[in-house]
């Protein structure tokens, strides 16, 4: 990103990243040359109905939740799987992991939920 590209602002996990930048023509130029490189270098290509450009006050989703400037919001997605699993059974190191993913958003009332389900 930063050496072809010259992307200054970045965020990647595993396969899954969000570019950042002030200008859209820009960040359209980037997805073209990401787009072409991957399908030549890589034979692999971008899913259509996951690549967006927008504003940061839109939020952006990565990881199962939508992050905005100032707080982190599960994905409603997430948050239905997550209860899904937890109506089915689930031992104490399962909840204990979703409450540490619940604390590191915005989801107060979600980590009650779950912990007066295992109650």
């Amino acid at each position: 990103m930063k050496q072809k590209l010259g992307v200054k602002k970045y965020i990647r996990y595993a396969d899954d990243f969000v570019l950042l930048s002030a200008n859209r023509s820009e960040l359209k130029r980037w997805l073209y040359q990401i787009s072409d490189w991957l399908g030549q270098e890589l034979r692999l290509w971008l899913h259509p109905q996951k690549v967006t450009i927008s504003t940061l006050a839109s939020g952006v989703d990565l990881l199962g939740w939508e992050h905005f400037p100032h707080c982190r919001i599960m994905r409603e997605t997430t948050k239905r799987r997550m209860f899904r699993n937890l109506r089915k059974g689930s031992n104490e190191a399962t909840v204990a992991s979703y409450l540490g993913s619940l604390g590191h958003g915005d989801a107060y009332e979600v980590a009650s939920v779950v912990k007066n389900l295992n109650s």
